[in-house]
């Protein structure tokens, strides 16, 4: 069983969310404050003491560095950038931009790779409902919009790690925030390739609120398919 954790948000959700229970104020997460807790829920995940979760949110603007990030992909302007113990490269995260961090113990033997290919199709899945026509590409993390004859735009990064059998990090999905961001850097290393949104490619706003719900279904499907005792 998944315990879902919606954090905080730029809009209201139907519902709420859970940010006073973890004495977070309303709103979009601090980056450092979200790692912080990200590090004590995995802990308990770890001791057994909490249930596998997800953290759902949405961040104040933040450049963040994974391991292999080169000094020339960091912002032009000197912004701040967080480094952090995820793979990949740099990138932004930021009001009306989906973050999910998956906090699950994976069974022995530990599949990383595979983890990581099934979150690529559960999100791919996740666009598809929201009318979003979406694909992996091979050699490349995230998930991209790839019409042919056109430049593949990434819509979703994902950069995970896995400690103590459990995984940390996750995916942040572009629903209608800002994009300019990529103009100031070079978003996962990669300059051959554009960014995107739901948004954008769908023609219409296509907030986090609306995506939300969708993205917690299916991230609870993954989890229960990728947590459950392998035949040996």
């Amino acid at each position: 069983m998944l315990d879902v954790i919606r954090l905080g948000f730029s809009e209201s959700l139907p519902g709420g969310d859970r940010h006073e229970e973890f004495d977070l104020p309303a709103g979009p997460v601090d980056y450092r404050a979200a790692w912080e807790l990200q590090r004590r829920i995995h802990a308990e995940v770890v001791s057994g003491t909490r249930p596998d979760s997800l953290l759902l949110l949405e961040h104040l603007p933040v450049y963040t560095a994974g391991k292999l990030t080169a000094e020339n992909e960091r912002p032009r302007d000197g912004a701040e950038v967080v480094d952090i113990d995820r793979g990949g490269k740099i990138t932004w995260h930021g009001p009306q931009q989906l973050v999910g961090y998956p906090i699950v113990k994976l069974p022995i033997p530990i599949d990383v790779v595979g983890f990581v290919r099934d979150l690529e199709r559960t999100l791919i899945e996740v666009c598809s409902q929201l009318g979003v026509a979406t694909v992996p590409i091979e050699g490349r993390s995230g998930v991209w919009v790839a019409p042919e004859g056109e430049e593949a735009r990434k819509v979703c990064a994902i950069g995970m790690r896995v400690s103590k059998r459990a995984t940390m990090h996750g995916f942040a999905l572009n629903c209608a925030n800002d994009l300019t961001w990529a103009q100031n850097v070079i978003p996962c290393g990669i300059d051959d390739a554009g960014v995107t949104s739901l948004s954008q490619e769908a023609g219409r706003r296509i907030a986090v609120a609306d995506v939300v719900d969708t993205a917690a279904e299916a991230m609870s499907e993954l989890v229960a398919h990728r947590t459950s005792v392998r035949a040996v």
